[in-house]
């Protein structure tokens, strides 16, 4: 019979230049080594021009990919029971016509 080892404490320790920021772009680069997200910051002066500035990139395995994935799936799909079905494409409101008074 095989016995399951116990699992390690793990303790989460913020590193002196740790921050939050937040990203509405990310980019993924792959190579066959490692994958590549750079999250950044998307603007709009003008419906024809977008603007991202990057802040920051970061490099996982493949392995430490997957297990991102994984975990983003499983909480994505938590986010939809409890909020409702994410749409990708821009929602365009449905505002009423006419003037104004």
């Amino acid at each position: 019979m095989s016995q399951n080892p116990q699992q390690p404490q793990v303790n989460l320790v913020q590193a002196p230049g740790y921050r939050d920021t937040y990203a509405n772009s990310v980019q993924v680069r792959v190579s066959v080594w490692d994958f590549h997200l750079i999250f950044g910051q998307a603007s709009s002066e003008a419906p024809d021009q977008l603007s991202i500035q990057n802040h920051q990139g970061v490099f996982l395995s493949p392995q430490q990919a997957k297990a991102l994935w994984n975990v983003l799936g499983q909480n994505l799909a938590q986010y939809e029971q409890a909020f409702g079905e994410l749409n990708l494409e821009p929602q365009i409101p449905n505002f009423p016509q006419g003037p104004v008074n």
